[in-house]
């Protein structure tokens, strides 16, 4: 097995604890609310009236399913061109501890500047995996 693929399963179990997680506190703080779903509601209109640090998690869940779909496409593509270099790979678990630091920052307390540079650090790494996947995928 490719090395790479143990970062990219990671991230996806840890975006499955994230929507689990959402759940179990998105659930309740809408019947405490008094929510009921409805499907004619504006976009995000129900969700207004829940606590901010609930809202907190779907956030976290939402941003885990845009900017990592960048990281899993160049994974597989390293993975598939037989690509395990030890630095790719630590660049790899490196990507997946910095989105997670960035789950448990903006799941509690949601500091926006510690969030920012987490981010950042993680797209860095994620552009250095791409690029690598470019040169791997040309080669």
């Amino acid at each position: 097995m490719n090395p790479l693929l143990a970062p990219v399963a990671a991230l996806a179990v840890w975006t499955h604890v994230i929507v689990l997680w959402m759940y179990a506190t998105r659930l309740p703080a809408a019947r405490r609310a008094g929510i009921v779903p409805d499907p004619t509601a504006p976009r995000g209109a129900q969700m207004a009236a829940l606590p901010v640090s609930t809202r907190w998690k779907s956030d976290n869940y939402t941003h885990l399913l845009e900017h990592p779909t960048v990281f899993y496409a160049a994974s597989l593509v390293l993975a598939v061109q037989g690509v395990d270099a030890s630095w790719v790979v630590i660049l790899a678990w490196a990507y997946v501890l910095l989105r997670v630091v960035h789950s448990l920052v903006q799941t509690t307390v949601n500091h926006i500047p510690v969030r920012f540079v987490l981010f950042a650090s993680s797209a860095l790494c994620g552009l250095a995996l791409s690029l690598a996947a470019l040169h791997a995928a040309l080669a």
